[in-house]
């Protein structure tokens, strides 16, 4: 089993997801569900590939947190 961070964005029409650590490999997809579903799919084909070729699969080295902070309020 692979485990990859993967970032899920949210666009206009559609969202789209990214892999940090595996260069190329993207999917967009009408729902959230559908995207992760997409880029499932996206990940297995892309290392399939690289394994073909020869290419060495990347190691998961990407992380995600949420940072929290405080905005100073503006003086006039």
């Amino acid at each position: 089993m692979y485990r990859y961070l993967v970032i899920i964005e949210k666009g206009e029409t559609s969202y789209g997801a990214y892999a940090p650590d595996v260069p190329g490999c993207v999917a967009v997809g009408d729902t959230h569900e559908e995207v992760e579903q997409a880029m499932r799919e996206a990940l297995v084909m892309h290392f399939q590939a690289m394994r073909a070729d020869h290419d060495p699969i990347p190691a998961p080295a990407a992380s995600a947190e949420y940072i929290e902070f405080s905005l100073p309020e503006v003086v006039k």
